[in-house]
C-alpha cells in the first residue's frame, strides 16, 4: 500500500522533514548536497531503545527498501515516530505493520477516525504506556476530536465508555471474556440508539485496541522513550548527555559515562558465550528425541498443565506495583484492576484449546466479513513474524531457529490458558531459561514493569536486532491470543 506521490515527496524533500523532527542548529548548517531520501531517518534522531543508537542507525543507511518505508511512513503519519525506527530492524516486518496501522487507522472502516485515535488512547492508557497516549492524543485532535474527551472517559460519548469492561478485561485477562461482556459492550446492539454499536464496529474496536495493548509491550520491552522533541523525549540518558547536540549523539560521539556502561555489560562475555552453546545443544537433542519417540497426548496434555501451573510462579524479584500518572490514568476505569494469572486464587478457567478455536479457520474470517480486508492484513502480519528468520543466533550462521520461536510462540500463549494439542510443552523449560521467561511474561503480561536490567539479563550474547525479533514474537502472539478470547466470544454472542 504505498502512497506514491506523498511518499514521492517526503522522499525527495529531506530539508522539510528535518525542520519538522531535527535538530534546528545542526540543520542550518548542513550540507545542502547530502544525499537525497536521507533526511526522514537523520531528523528523527536516535530511537531512545535499549539498542546502542549506532546499530539503529546504520540499519538500512544504504538500503533503498528502508528509504522507501520511512518515506511512507513520514508520508501516512506526518513523523517518524521512535517505534519505526526500532522496527527498522526488521525491513520485511516493519513494511506489514506499517500497511497494517494505516489501514486501521487511515483508511475506510466502521469506526470514524477520532473514534479510532481516541480507542488507541484507551487500549495503551491500560498499560500506562505515556509514550503512545501523548501520539495518539496529537492525532486524535488533528483529526477533529473534542478536546473535552481527553478530561477523563467519562466526559466522551457513553458509547466509548461502555468499550471500557471490554478494554480492561481484555488487557489484562483475556481468558475471564464471554459473550456477556460482548452484550455489555452492544447495549442496544439491534436498536437505533447513539450509543449502540454494530458488528462491524465492534470488530474494528477490538482490532484496535488488541493491536495497541501489543504494542504498549513492544514499547516497554524494546525501552522506547519519546522523540527529542516531545516532554520526556530520552530521559533515560545520564546527565553528561543533555552537553551534547542530538546529532553529535547520532553521530556516535558518546558520553564517557555510556562508554563505562557498555564496557560493564561486556565482563561475562565467556559466560554468555558458553550459554548459546548451551541452547544449541539442547536444540539438537530435542531434535534428535523428535525423531526418536513422539510424546502420547495424555503426556503431552499433562505437561501443558505441568507448564502453565509454572508459569503463574515467574515473575521479576523487582516486581512493584506502578502507579498510573494521572494524565494516563484518566483514560480508563478501575485502575486496581491488572494482570493475575490464568486459574489462580482457586478459580478454574478451561483451557483454550487451538483444535476447537483458532485464528486461521475461525478467527481470520470472522475479522474480514465484518471488517473487509483487515483479516487477511493481520494474518499476513502474524506470519511474518512466525516465520521471520535470518537462520543465524548470535554468532552462529545457517541455524534452523523453528523449534526457538515456536517455543517462544507456545510458551507466551500457554501463559494465557491456549493449547495447541500437538505441541509438547517439555520443550519450553528446555529452551528457555528463568531470566527469559521473566522477560517475556514482564512484557507480555505487566510491561509498564519492564526494566533494562531484564532486557540485558536474557540472551546475552545475541545481538540487538535479535532481541527486537524476539519482541516481535510477543506481541504478535499476544495480539493473537487476545483476538482468539474476544473473537470467541463475538462468534458465540452471533449464535
Amino acid at each position: 500500500m504505498r502512497l506514491a506521490t506523498a511518499a514521492s515527496e517526503a522522499y525527495t524533500t529531506p530539508l522539510a522533514v528535518s525542520e519538522l523532527l531535527g535538530c534546528k542548529q545542526c540543520a542550518a548548517g548542513r550540507d545542502q548536497d547530502e544525499v537525497p531520501g536521507r533526511g526522514a531517518e537523520r531528523a528523527a534522531g536516535y530511537p531512545g531503545g535499549w539498542a546502542p543508537r549506532r546499530a539503529i542507525l546504520q540499519v538500512g543507511s544504504e538500503d533503498a527498501q528502508m528509504h522507501a518505508l520511512f518515506a511512507d511512513s513520514f508520508a501516512a503519519l506526518g513523523r517518524l515516530d521512535n517505534i519505526t525506527l526500532v522496527m527498522v530492524f526488521h525491513p520485511q516486518y516493519l513494511e506489514s505493520f506499517l500497511k497494517t496501522q494505516h489501514y486501521l487507522l487511515q483508511m475506510d472502516g466502521p469506526l470514524p477516525l477520532h473514534y479510532r485515535h481516541y480507542i488507541g488512547i484507551m487500549a495503551a492508557a491500560r498499560h500506562q504506556c505515556s509514550y503512545l497516549v501523548n501520539l495518539h492524543v496529537n492525532d486524535f485532535l488533528h483529526v477533529g476530536g473534542d478536546p473535552k474527551w481527553l478530561n477523563g472517559l467519562e466526559n466522551a460519548p457513553q458509547k466509548l465508555q461502555n468499550l471500557g469492561e471490554l478494554n480492561k478485561v481484555l488487557a489484562h485477562r483475556p481468558w475471564l471474556i464471554t459473550k456477556e461482556h460482548i452484550e455489555v459492550s452492544n447495549e442496544g446492539l439491534l436498536k437505533a440508539e447513539e450509543h449502540s454499536w454494530s458488528l462491524a464496529e465492534l470488530v474494528h474496536a477490538v482490532v484496535l485496541l488488541t493491536h495497541y495493548h501489543s504494542l504498549a509491550s513492544f514499547t516497554f520491552g524494546c525501552g522506547i522513550s519519546p522523540e527529542i522533541h516531545c516532554d520526556g523525549g530520552h530521559t533515560f540518558r545520564p546527565p553528561s548527555v543533555s552537553n551534547y547536540c542530538i546529532c553529535d549523539i547520532t553521530n556516535g560521539n558518546h558520553s564517557v559515562d555510556e562508554m563505562q556502561v557498555n564496557s560493564a555489560e561486556n565482563v561475562s562475555v565467556s559466560d554468555s558465550f558458553f550459554e548459546v552453546e548451551a541452547l544449541m545443544e539442547k536444540m539438537r537433542q530435542l531434535q534428535e528425541c523428535r525423531d526418536e519417540e513422539e510424546a502420547s497426548q495424555e503426556e503431552m496434555a499433562s505437561r501443558f498443565e505441568i507448564e502453565k501451573r509454572e508459569s503463574m510462579f515467574v515473575f521479576s524479584s523487582d516486581d512493584e506495583e506502578v502507579t498510573p500518572a494521572r494524565d494516563v490514568s484518566r483514560h480508563f476505569e478501575d485502575t486496581s484492576y491488572g494482570y493475575k494469572d490464568f486459574s489462580r486464587h482457586g478459580m478454574h478457567v478451561p483451557t483454550f484449546r487451538v483444535q476447537d478455536y483458532c485464528w486461521e479457520d475461525h478467527g481470520y474470517s470472522l475479522v474480514n466479513r465484518l471488517y473487509p480486508d483487515v483479516g487477511q492484513l493481520i494474518d499476513e502480519k502474524f506470519h511474518i513474524a512466525y516465520n521471520l528468520t535470518y537462520n543465524t543466533m548470535a554468532m552462529h550462521k545457517d541455524v534452523d531457529t523453528s523449534m526457538l520461536r515456536r517455543a517462544i510462540w507456545n510458551y507466551i500463549h500457554c501463559m494465557f490458558g491456549i493449547r495447541y494439542d500437538d505441541y509438547d510443552y517439555g520443550e519450553i523449560n528446555q529452551l528457555l531459561d528463568r531470566s527469559f521467561k521473566v522477560y517475556i511474561k514482564t512484557v507480555v503480561c505487566t510491561p509498564e514493569k519492564v526494566t533494562k536490567r531484564m532486557y540485558d539479563s536474557f540472551w546475552r550474547q545475541f545481538k540487538h536486532s535479535e532481541k527486537v525479533h524476539v519482541n516481535l514474537l510477543l506481541i504478535e502472539a499476544r495480539m493473537q491470543a487476545e483476538l482468539l478470547y474476544a473473537l470467541r466470544a463475538i462468534t458465540r454472542y452471533m449464535t
